[in-house]
């Protein structure tokens, strides 16, 4: 699978490439067991592929004083990127999912069972390399694993609900994919152990640009196609969760909105997706989704003004405005 996210300016730093190398060995040794069936389970969705902008977010942030990413910033990175694949076998189970990355998932594999546990192990997993890296780390972590969990009961609270305010996705993203990339960037600064004012500056465009990414990758489950997202287009819809685009398109003119809301409220067949995908794609809720998304992007470049001026802080700077670009090339 194609995803023009892999295109972020972050993967541009000097020696980027030779650092995702680091981070796949690292991450491919933490999960490797003495048993056999865990670490095949464990690795699925690791050996799937992946954008680990996580680790790479870490190692950016590291890099903004102008020196290079130690083992213990790809370590701290990895720790995150595997807190975000243990939430992904667990959210595969909660949605029922089939496929992910373009593969089976772990439960349609190998059943809910091993997919919770497997996740389990993997949040433990995380939570050991953070203990190592000190006790701020080690909380911090600990923290950001109950943000997500958080906002995975806020979404689950409001499964189904053609009423559901708009602050309670907002709030939703902020805990599953926020919290969690402004804690890389700023578990990044932290073990290059740069000046506070810097690390909270960090932690702040972290935020950011995770509340970007998740209306982005929002905007395209309901714009773009099962091919181009390895998973099945409209997924969010059939299970309840209405997200931003679709919030924006509930509240239009009562003709387009009433229709969408009477499609929605319980799960749809294929037919009927296919119906509440083509009204969403046809009105002005995609591009109100793009003006919510492009506010984000103006918060990640503020906190970029209290970085130093140095290669990493110039594309943290521009990362928000690449991943915008993706939902919407006109950006």
């Amino acid at each position: 699978m194609f995803d023009a996210r892999l295109r972020s300016p972050l993967l541009a730093l000097a020696g980027m490439d030779a650092d995702r190398e680091r981070v796949e060995s690292t991450i491919h040794e933490a999960v490797r067991n003495s048993d056999p069936y865990l670490t095949e389970i464990a690795s699925h969705l690791i050996l799937a592929g992946g954008k680990r902008l996580r680790p790479v977010v870490a190692m950016a942030a590291a890099q903004v004083a102008g020196t290079p990413p130690s083992d213990d910033v790809v370590r701290g990175g990895v720790a995150c990127e595997l807190v975000h694949l243990g939430s992904l076998y667990h959210d595969d189970v909660i949605d029922e999912s089939d496929t992910r990355r373009g593969v089976e998932t772990v439960n349609a594999k190998w059943g809910n069972l091993q997919a919770i546990l497997a996740g389990d192990f993997l949040l433990s997993r995380a939570s050991e390399i953070a203990a190592s890296l000190g006790t701020e780390v080690a909380a911090l972590l600990a923290r950001t694993i109950g943000w997500l969990c958080e906002g995975e009961i806020e979404q689950v609270h409001h499964a189904y609900d053609v009423g559901r305010p708009e602050d309670s996705y907002l709030v939703s993203i902020q805990g599953k994919t926020a919290s969690l990339f402004g804690t890389a960037a700023r578990i990044g600064g932290l073990v290059a152990e740069l000046d506070r004012d810097i690390v909270d500056a960090l932690t702040a465009w972290g935020t950011a640009y995770g509340m970007v990414f998740q209306i982005v990758d929002d905007i395209l489950d309901v714009t773009d196609s099962t091919e181009q997202l390895g998973k099945p287009a409209g997924h969010d819809l059939v299970d309840g969760i209405y997200t931003l685009p679709v919030l924006r398109t509930l509240a239009l003119d009562r003709a387009n909105g009433d229709e969408l809301a009477a499609l929605l409220g319980k799960p749809l067949v294929a037919a009927e997706r296919d119906k509440a995908l083509a009204i969403v794609r046809a009105n002005e809720g995609v591009e109100s989704a793009i003006v919510t998304a492009r506010q984000y992007v103006a918060d990640a470049e503020a906190a970029c003004a209290d970085l130093p001026d140095t290669a990493a802080t110039e594309a943290l700077r521009a990362a928000p405005v690449a991943l915008l670009e993706t939902a919407h090339p006109s950006v």
